[in-house]
């Protein structure tokens, strides 16, 4: 071993001094290599922890032959690692050459060469796009030792040339073509968080990594993707988009192009399953924390506010040089700082959401009747945190929303939007004056909703989760019409008479909260009345001039009145409208009160965790009696094929769901021998009924691509 490691490398000392294995060596500074082919650089399993900010690093402890060998580490150089293990193809590990330490093994032997490592100095990094990009360096350095044999060996491996942070990506067959993924991807629906090449140029808050970089986007659970020309030059990740806005719609607003949110942060998704990410398009994004997201990037604005080093290179990276445009770019950056500020203060709750989920309803209540017409009176608490439901068939359904509350897409897309920064006015005396402009972009709210009309559901990849036992999902499907179907609508569905458009729309259960007996919360999050100040002359019907209205009359009457001056500032045709309304006849019937949607459940074994507040980890435990669902469990990123849900093997970094927490109920939806009603919806199962039943959803779609029809089957 010592004569391997006199020729894999000579290196090149100064400074900083390293103990490895009791000998004191100098921090690498140069190397030169002799590449040895029967050496190579594996992938060795780790767990992501936990920062003070919420976001996830990456740390790894592992059983070598020998004993306990352990990855220990300062944080700043344990999220390094994390970015190459997350920014590497093919499994294989490339590391920083800010941080010599590895696992490695003999391309020509089973053994693994761990090392151990219990004093991790703190080495000094340079700035993140400078390390990242220097595309002459080709090689790195990287010590491993093991731990149970005491010895030392050092080896290199060539740098990752341009910093990725992606794994290779299965698409499944879901009838979109690139363009239209491409397009989703990263269109502006009008939200407006900060000014774009600000985000660009922006630090992370305790480094001198961009906050926009891939690895940090990993850490809080979007997806990174590659630049392209078309859509997306400047290689954002999935959710976020360029948007225009050519008018100031609130004081602190300017003119030009922002950062902003896009539907698809949420609502899609990547499973991931041993080193392969498998893309679900329109699917629930259970990896993006947008709690722990939107603090980090205030305190990414707050810490560059008052570094004057962190600006100055902020300013560098934007050309900015001159005493006056600094002093603009400082203005700018204030401003975009107070819009973050003033959207995080009211994000305060008792129940930290995790990874995807979010109080949707609490978060777009907030913004639109207390942050935005400041009148702090009328905040709620947001206890209700639920996950993104899953888009496709949403467009063909004829409700949707967890509550089923809503039917017009147009007013669905746009109060999405109003939660996630959307600029709008609501403190302007009136409406000549401004009130109720904002920035929401109709027309792109429209084309994404004829986008979805053509979703299809995914069909499970057996190449990657293995093969579908067919005669056991046959006898899943039966157990399914017999006991599921009645509230879960199953292909080729059933469908509503058609209405003057000639249109029909599958039908969705609407099932009694107090039937179904899952978490009540998201009919109680909201205080009763709010404060209606200077909206009051514009209240809808009998609450015009109201000063104290319900909160939910103020927040549906305040969407309605800026949806109202949005699709009159885009000057929608008339013949254009029924198409924007997605074909329904206002006005609308109102929806039932405490129900949840019960839609069909093609494709959702690509949607974990379950129920509509993500507490439940899998699809065999949703058959189980709820008392028998374990109270406690971890979540991590690693999809389980076997359970069909998210992997709850407990290791550092994973999220613990407590069920007994306000808002994280895993009660109700309950098979066990019972009178029906109070949560119990169907008799206690057999094991061997719970896996066939796990096997038909599996299964289905059973036709990969199937679109189902915008408007209903094709007449006979």
């Amino acid at each position: 071993m010592t004569g391997l490691r006199r020729r894999l490398l000579r290196v090149v000392s100064r400074r900083r001094r390293w103990a490895i294995n009791g000998r004191s060596v100098r921090h690498p500074k140069a190397v030169t290599v002799l590449r040895p082919a029967s050496l190579a650089v594996e992938y060795v399993p780790g767990e992501f922890s936990t920062d003070k900010h919420g976001a996830s690093y990456w740390s790894s402890t592992r059983l070598n032959p020998g004993g306990r060998s352990h990855f220990s580490m300062h944080s700043t150089q344990t999220r390094e690692l994390h970015e190459t293990f997350a920014s590497t193809p093919n499994g294989k590990v490339l590391i920083l050459d800010t941080d010599p330490r590895i696992f490695a093994s003999r391309a020509t032997q089973s053994l693994r060469l761990n090392y151990r490592y219990d004093v991790a100095p703190k080495v000094p990094t340079r700035p993140r796009e400078t390390r990242m990009n220097r595309r002459g360096s080709r090689y790195l350095v990287a010590v491993a030792c093991t731990a149970s044999l005491g010895v030392a060996t050092t080896f290199v491996t060539e740098r990752l040339l341009a910093q990725t942070a992606q794994q290779p990506v299965v698409y499944l067959d879901q009838a979109w073509s690139q363009a239209d993924r491409e397009w989703y991807y990263n269109f502006s629906q009008g939200s407006s968080t900060i000014s774009y090449d600000i985000f660009l140029g922006l630090e992370a808050a305790d480094s001198q990594e961009l906050f926009r970089s891939d690895a940090n986007t990993s850490r809080y659970g979007l997806i990174p993707q590659t630049a392209n020309p078309r859509t997306n030059p400047d290689g954002l990740p999935i959710g976020l988009s360029r948007t225009p806005m050519p008018k100031a719609v609130m004081a602190q607003d300017h003119t030009g192009d922002y950062v902003g949110f896009t539907c698809a942060a949420c609502h899609n998704a990547q499973l991931y399953y041993k080193g392969k990410a498998i893309r679900i398009d329109g699917g629930t994004n259970n990896t993006f924390d947008l709690l722990a997201y939107v603090y980090a990037l205030d305190d990414a604005m707050q810490a560059t506010m008052k570094d004057p080093a962190k600006f100055d290179r902020l300013a560098t990276r934007l050309k900015v040089s001159d005493a006056s445009a600094k002093s603009a770019l400082r203005k700018r950056f204030e401003s975009d700082a107070e819009r973050v500020h003033a959207f995080r203060k009211p994000l305060v709750t008792p129940v930290v959401w995790g990874p995807g989920r979010h109080d949707a309803i609490g978060l777009i209540v907030n913004r639109v009747t207390a942050v935005l017409p400041r009148i702090p009176q009328n905040w709620s608490t947001p206890t209700a945190p639920t996950k993104p439901p899953f888009l496709w068939n949403s467009p063909q359904g004829l409700w949707t929303q967890w509550r089923g509350a809503q039917q017009v897409p147009i007013e669905r897309n746009l109060v999405e939007t109003m939660g996630v920064f959307m600029s709008i006015d609501l403190v302007s005396k009136s409406p000549s004056q401004g009130l109720f402009e904002s920035n929401a972009a109709i027309r792109n709210l429209q084309d994404v909703e004829n986008l979805l009309n053509r979703l299809a559901p995914p069909s499970w990849p057996e190449d990657v989760f293995g093969k579908i036992d067919r005669d056991k999902a046959a006898k899943g499907k039966d157990l399914f019409i017999a006991l599921c179907s009645g509230c879960h609508n199953a292909w080729p569905y059933t469908w509503s008479e058609p209405n003057k458009y000639g249109k029909r729309f599958v039908l969705v259960g609407l099932i009694a909260q107090s039937y179904v007996g899952t978490d009540p919360n998201q009919f109680e999050t909201l205080r009763d009345y709010a404060l209606t100040e200077q909206l009051a002359p514009y209240g809808q019907g009998p609450f015009k001039d109201k000063d104290l209205v319900p909160t939910g009359v103020m927040y549906v009457g305040t969407a309605k009145s800026v949806l109202e001056s949005a699709i009159a500032r885009a000057k929608i045709p008339e013949a254009d409208m029924p198409d924007l309304l997605g074909y329904r006849e206002l006005p609308t019937p109102r929806p039932p009160d405490r129900v949840y949607k019960a839609a069909p459940r093609d494709g959702v074994w690509a949607t974990p965790s379950f129920m509509h507040n993500g507490s439940v980890p899998n699809l065999y435990d949703m058959l189980l009696p709820a008392k028998e669902r374990s109270k406690k469990f971890c979540l991590g990123r690693e999809f389980d094929p076997v359970k069909v849900g998210r992997d709850t093997t407990c290791a550092p970094g994973t999220f613990l769901f407590d069920t007994e927490l306000r808002g994280n109920s895993n009660a109700g939806h309950s098979f066990e021998d019972a009178p029906r009603g109070n949560g119990v919806i169907g008799p206690l199962l057999t094991d061997e009924q719970r896996w066939a039943l796990v096997e038909y959803l599996k299964s289905i779609p059973e036709t990969p691509g199937r679109v189902t029809p915008f408007g209903g089957p094709p007449s006979r």
